[in-house]
């Protein structure tokens, strides 16, 4: 009892306020096995609403202690069908299983696999939040005795604490995940910390790039929902893998429009960050072929897009009602981006830069001559990448 009482205080004071889930689980289990719990192994696995993410969880053992990310696609998998995890929350009990004697036809492959690296014993049970969410956690042993009855009655009694120290690191985690979903890194940080309310603005300089799909209008008259979905989530995952992988940030998507920036700053200068922009493009439309490949052979028509890229001043914040706020980003430089990518369905270029972007860069593009911008009394010369290899 000396010991649980230790580690409930611990994990309601020192554990809850560090906010690190890797210190709690390895103190939690550090402290078991203090208090005579064989443990070789464990696995916390926490629920958590995210339409990117199902769970996420840390894994302890004796040599490290390490955290993982579950993706929706992983529970329609062998590694989740059939498991403890989903025993327990199905079943909303406790499982113990002996790892001697398996069955290779009938046993899940995960206590096949403990049993193979010396593990006897294993036992699954669940965690108890505030909000009445479920989520497990899992103890594997090589005693050869296995889990004893007042070895499952000290995890039981201590899982409270767990749960106190863990769930608000899950709602926190949950919340900034949400957050950077829909608003991207920059954005997402700024919102959490509380900088930026509604009517407030931050004013940045940053390369803006605006990607548009053509004949969506078209598609979307002609195509099932499902295909127009398919086809939307193709699109939408090149870009926006592209951009990131260059440092960049997806703002918005307006429709089939994706509206991302690549802010300037005193680590990353005005060059660097157009040749950013201009290399996201190329990639982009770089997997745009490979993707419309696997459209052409699922007979489906192929996808085809415009970029325009501009760099200047811009504002973002939260606009709206009290009730219902959006976060966007405003200014003439995304207003520009946004024309200019609509002039590549005549202009014969897929990618369309302004001069501020070619001046920054001038060895990656090369002039496409003056173009009418819509609101703009002149013409605009426009640019276009010759050469964004790394």
């Amino acid at each position: 009892m000396e010991h649980l009482a230790k580690l409930t205080n611990w994990m309601i004071n020192d554990g809850r306020r560090s906010g690190d889930p890797v210190k709690v689980v390895s103190h939690f289990c550090a402290s078991l096995i203090d208090a005579g719990v064989p443990l070789w192994r464990a696995n916390i696995g926490q629920r958590f609403a995210n339409p990117l993410l199902i769970a996420w969880g840390v894994v302890w053992k004796p040599e490290e202690t390490e955290t993982y990310d579950v993706t929706h696609e992983v529970t329609l998998t062998d590694s989740y069908v059939g498991s403890s995890f989903e025993y327990i929350l199905e079943n909303r009990k406790p499982l113990h299983k002996s790892l001697r004697q398996l069955d290779p036809k009938t046993d899940h492959i995960s206590y096949l696999e403990f049993a193979e690296q010396g593990g006897t014993d294993y036992y699954a049970t669940l965690l108890y939040y505030g909000d009445e969410s479920l989520h497990g956690c899992t103890f594997v042993t090589q005693d050869p005795n296995g889990f004893l009855p007042q070895h499952l009655e000290m995890i039981e009694a201590a899982l409270p604490a767990l749960s106190c120290a863990l769930e608000p690191v899950t709602m926190r985690k949950s919340s900034k995940g949400l957050l950077r979903t829909y608003l991207g890194d920059g954005p997402s940080e700024a919102v959490w910390n509380g900088t930026i309310k509604r009517g407030e603005r931050t004013t940045i300089e940053a390369v803006v790039m605006f990607c548009d799909l053509r004949g969506f209008t078209a598609m979307s008259d002609n195509a099932t929902e499902e295909q127009v979905f398919e086809a939307l989530n193709g699109y939408f995952d090149l870009v926006v893998q592209s951009v990131e992988d260059h440092g960049g940030d997806v703002l918005k998507f307006m429709g089939d429009g994706i509206l991302s920036i690549f802010p300037i700053s005193d680590h990353v200068g005005r060059a660097e960050q157009c040749r950013n922009a201009a290399r996201a493009a190329q990639d982009s439309l770089a997997g745009l072929d490979a993707l419309n490949v696997n459209r052409k052979e699922a007979g489906l028509p192929p996808l085809d897009f415009g970029v325009g890229i501009n760099v200047g001043q811009v504002s973002y914040g939260n606009i709206g009602s009290p009730g219902r706020l959006d976060f966007t980003v405003l200014g003439g430089a995304v207003n520009v981006a946004s024309r200019i990518e609509g002039l590549t369905k005549t202009a014969g270029h897929q990618i369309l830069a302004t001069s501020a972007v070619a001046d920054a860069a001038p060895e990656l593009f090369s002039s496409c001559g003056p173009h009418a911008i819509r609101g703009l009394a002149d013409p605009m010369e426009l640019f276009t990448p010759i050469d964004v290899s790394h």
